[in-house]
């Protein structure tokens, strides 16, 4: 199973502002239709895993942009929830135990691309080797400070790049894969 992250930083590697705020990403222009990578990401993903302040984003988004996630399963995990909001209710499902054991879940109900999205998400992943493969769209602003992509991951993590391609909104887009 193919466990992918899909996400976009500052060129300076923060995913939000200090306060969670994404209002930065949200006013870059839009990439023209044939240059837009998460519809292509989407349509090989049948189950996305978030973190819970990422669910709360995302549920900030609905009334402006919708669901993106429709037909995906959607697992939201948190220590902290004992139910997911009302407007999500029956878009996400909560889960609170390790990772390993859901990826062991995931793989027994034959799923085949977990999309995993979200700091300490995407974090707690890599530094449980789970990772396979990495998109991160680089947006042209400097944050000068935020919530970074990476922390500290203990050791070194290979990765082979597999693609870059410049959009003309002025992002780029890589794909590394994780060599374990």
């Amino acid at each position: 199973m193919k466990i992918s992250v899909m996400i976009a930083t500052s060129l300076d590697g923060f995913i939000a502002r200090e306060n969670g705020s994404v209002d930065w990403l949200m006013a870059m222009d839009d990439p023209n239709p044939e240059e837009d990578a998460f519809t292509d990401f989407m349509a090989t993903v049948d189950c996305m895993v978030m973190g819970r302040k990422t669910m709360e984003v995302v549920a900030g988004f609905l009334p402006d942009y919708g669901w993106a996630y429709e037909g995906k399963r959607v697992i939201v995990l948190s220590k902290t929830l004992s139910e997911i909001p009302k407007a999500l209710s029956d878009k996400a499902e909560l889960y609170s135990g390790s990772l390993p054991s859901l990826v062991k879940m995931l793989q027994e109900e034959n799923y085949q691309r977990l999309y995993i999205d979200g700091g300490q998400t995407i974090q707690s992943f890599i530094k449980s080797g789970l990772v396979t493969d990495l998109h991160i769209t680089r947006v042209p602003i400097l944050l000068g400070e935020g919530v970074p992509l990476f922390g500290e991951t203990g050791r070194d993590i290979p990765l082979k790049h597999i693609q870059t391609k410049a959009l003309s909104n002025g992002m780029v887009d890589s794909i590394y894969q994780v060599i374990s």
